[in-house]
């Protein structure tokens, strides 16, 4: 079919997309596809893959997905690390563009939708078991209450979730480039050497992988020191082991700004059902995070630290929680608010 017979609906056929669903976290130096069946049948797994090599997401799911599935999908739903705003889709840290009429007239599928990135963490929040889910900090049973996502990772994805009408929204943004800036006499000698963006620090320059190195240049540059590390995985395992005070360091203050964000936005949404860091950065530094530092910056927040003290926060396990999201909400649409106007595309 041509291009031009391709619609963007803003009344959908139906809030189901088509089974056999393809479904795909998009992330800025990954990307994880499933296919889903039916309502009910297990997800056909494919290997991660490395958004570097492949010059566009149509030839990555082409030569990697379906060139190697059993069952062709009929429908593609994709979760992305960037804004959506119209037929072309471009990623915020990776070179892909997003043309979902391209998808349809060129891949073979009859529908496709393409949500945030963190809508998909956020959906997969509301759905998580405790096994998929490691507590930092105390523990309440709030199984309804709002909740927010954060993932440090490429880049700092941040989500909401409320529960209202009996069904779970999930709500997404852009927080990660929300304004950070320095509080206790240590951040002042520090932050004057951190890396801007246009004159301003934003929570993603410190608060991601390459955060960690623009924190670790600045502790270095802050004492006058030579950095001898230029991978965030050098620091991280360095502070994990305790083998360079620098790096020990670095990760402190980098669990004292997560945890300082993640409080805000627990107060920004009243997050009562909590605070979930995802992403592998996260999962990594577990031990860290069980540390004294995280959880004494998310409660400090005077007039209400007693109330944030009764506030959980939990590292997401779960090896795929955005796919485990997505898988979900294509199987049940209706237990979900998610918007499909100007982002679903119909044949």
């Amino acid at each position: 079919m041509s291009q031009s017979s391709t619609s963007h609906s803003s009344k959908p056929h139906s809030d189901h997309l088509p089974f056999p669903v393809l479904i795909g976290d998009i992330g800025g130096t990954n990307a994880r596809f499933w296919i889903i069946p039916d309502a009910e049948g297990k997800p056909v797994e494919f290997p991660t893959l490395h958004t570097a090599d492949f010059p566009t997401i149509d030839e990555a799911i082409a030569s990697s997905v379906l060139d190697k599935a059993a069952e062709r999908p009929k429908s593609a739903l994709l979760a992305v690390a960037g804004p959506i705003r119209d037929d072309e889709i471009p990623l915020t840290n990776c070179p892909w563009v997003i043309r979902p009429k391209q998808m349809i007239d060129k891949l073979g599928f009859t529908d496709v939708m393409v949500v945030n990135d963190f809508e998909a963490q956020a959906l997969a929040a509301a759905t998580l078991g405790k096994s998929d889910r490691e507590p930092i900090g105390p523990l309440e049973d709030s199984s309804t209450a709002t909740r927010v996502v954060l993932g440090p990772g490429t880049g700092l994805g941040v989500g909401g979730l409320l529960y209202t009408e009996h069904r779970w929204f999930p709500v997404p943004g852009e927080g990660g480039h929300i304004d950070i800036g320095p509080r206790s006499a240590r951040d002042y000698q520090i932050f004057p050497h951190i890396e801007t963006i246009e004159g301003r620090i934003s929570g993603e320059q410190i608060i991601s992988g390459r955060g960690i190195i623009h924190l670790y240049k600045a502790v270095c540059a802050a004492d006058g020191k030579t950095p001898q590390w230029s991978d965030p995985a050098d620091v991280t395992g360095h502070a994990l082991n305790g083998t360079d005070p620098v790096s020990v360091e670095t990760m402190q203050l980098f669990v004292t700004y997560l945890g300082r964000l993640a409080g805000d936005f627990a107060l920004t949404f009243m997050a009562r059902g909590g605070v979930y860091l995802s992403g592998g950065i996260s999962q990594k530094i577990v031990p860290l995070l069980k540390g004294p530092h995280f959880r004494a910056a998310f409660e400090d927040k005077a007039p209400h630290s007693a109330m944030m003290k009764t506030i959980p926060t939990f590292v997401v396990t779960h090896p795929q929680a955005a796919l485990s999201g997505l898988a979900h909400y294509a199987r049940k649409p209706e237990k979900y608010g998610v918007r499909q106007e100007g982002r679903r595309w119909q044949k």
